[in-house]
């Protein structure tokens, strides 16, 4: 791994020499755009599926939940990997890491087309697909994106996650043009082709794990210059620790899974996952059974990717200014009011109600994710950071799976959806009792709530 002597000169007055200088200060952006560029195409070959699900049941005429069933497995061979990618990322960072899961994700994506069984499905769209996505996606990135920022971390993390909405606008219309001109087939090699061509060399080359590898510290800060990185620590951190014992502490999974705070952040991760994906799978069909056009309520579900790019944006840098509990607190309370607003829609359908709906789970509600990204880092950053959120991701990922199938459950036993409204509700007011409790606070401010001191 490549990185700048912190010996090296700096003042050199030649153009190349002046140029290099000033790179490293704004690498950490570089990294956040080079995450904003992958996320935006490896999740959505992810979530293509649900495009490229219509074509393959009309070829094959298989019942909808065999092929179905292919999301499933890749999630649950995710959420097993999760662990291992953190360990994974520890050891070899990024630039193994990333490259890794888009050549799994390629081979998935380009092999799926000699598919003719169903299980061939299940090991390409599912286990390579879904689960080689998963080092690129969401997990893989905040497993070292939040390294490079301390003042502007929720805001890094925001900008690098928005980039998942903005592909989906870019990709998803392109891809169902292809799929009905030339077949599902040419639209998945070309995917594959992009991911290879683009984002395994773009992180193989550009993309770093920490800060020091370049020779700096979070924030752009020269470890060469003692006296800037001084005032930077003095204004990013000194003024901000509020438990230096924790914050010394050289964490392992093994200590941090031992601390009621790491349980409480899963608790709150756990509840958090359930309210969104809860709504996501099953939003469509409920506001088409309340008297909502199908193609209406298809263009609600776009709006809320769409508004959940600058939700993410914005929260997470509101998060920075006011704390990560209150960040997190406004989020789950756009996802409890957004379930209001379903309940509300049975009795008053009206298509002004569900854009309300769309703007609290988009604008507030999608701006958890950002959140998600930080708290980890400011309370378990070290060495073994990988590793502890690989397991803190994994345990919170059964609350994505729980969501969707406990609403359709309730569902199922009481012929409706009010109750498992209901219940969704509480347990957003779980999730944000369980923030405050694990008390990122308590352990160190950031930059907006020290300035207030």
């Amino acid at each position: 791994m490549s990185s700048t002597p912190a010996s090296a000169p700096i003042s050199n007055p030649t153009p190349k020499a002046h140029f290099g200088s000033r790179l490293p200060f704004f690498y950490g952006w570089i990294v956040v755009g080079i995450a904003f560029i992958t996320m935006a195409i490896s999740v959505n070959a992810r979530t293509s599926f649900s495009l490229l699900f219509p074509p393959i049941l009309d070829e094959f005429g298989w019942a909808r939940g065999t092929i179905a069933a292919t999301f499933s497995i890749g999630f649950v061979v995710s959420t097993v990997l999760t662990p291992f990618i953190g360990a994974l990322m520890d050891r070899f960072g990024p630039r193994i890491v990333l490259p890794l899961g888009g050549v799994l994700t390629s081979i998935g994506l380009t092999t799926s087309i000699y598919a003719t069984e169903p299980w061939h499905f299940y090991i390409t769209l599912g286990v390579l697909v879904v689960g080689g996505s998963v080092f690129m996606s969401y997990i893989g990135h905040t497993l070292f994106v939040p390294n490079w920022f301390d003042r502007k971390r929720g805001l890094a993390v925001g900008l690098a996650f928005s980039g998942v909405g903005v592909g989906s606008i870019l990709l998803f219309p392109w891809m169902q043009y292809a799929i009905q001109t030339e077949g599902w087939r040419f639209s998945a090699v070309v995917i594959a082709i992009v991911i290879l061509a683009i984002l395994v060399p773009l992180n193989a080359i550009f993309q770093r794990h920490r800060p020091r590898d370049l020779g700096l510290e979070p924030d752009g800060v020269k470890l060469a210059d003692p006296a800037e990185s001084g005032a930077a620590k003095k204004d990013s951190r000194e003024n901000r620790i509020v438990d230096a014992e924790w914050l010394e502490t050289e964490w392992t999974v093994v200590k941090a899974m031992r601390t009621s705070r790491f349980w409480w952040l899963a608790f709150s991760f756990v509840t958090s996952l359930y309210a969104w994906y809860a709504v996501q799978v099953h939003q469509t069909r409920y506001l088409i059974d309340v008297g909502i056009s199908a193609e209406v309520a298809a263009v609600a579900l776009g709006l809320v990717g769409l508004t959940g790019i600058f939700g993410q944006i914005v929260v997470g840098a509101l998060s920075d200014r006011i704390g990560r509990e209150l960040a997190w607190s406004f989020s789950l309370m756009g996802f409890l009011l957004t379930y209001a607003c379903l309940f509300i829609l049975r009795e008053q359908p009206s298509e002004w109600l569900m854009y309300v709906m769309v703007g609290l789970q988009g604008f507030l509600g999608y701006g958890m994710a950002s959140v998600f990204g930080a708290v980890p880092a400011d309370l378990f950053s070290g060495k073994n950071y990988g590793s502890i959120f690989g397991v803190l991701g994994a345990v919170s990922s059964a609350g994505a799976a729980i969501g969707p199938w406990a609403t359709g459950v309730f569902f199922d036993i009481w012929g409706d959806y009010e109750n498992a409204f209901v219940i969704a509700m509480v347990i957003c007011a779980f999730s944000i009792a369980a923030m405050w409790i694990a008390g990122p606070r308590n352990v160190i401010l950031t930059s907006g709530q020290a300035r207030k001191i």
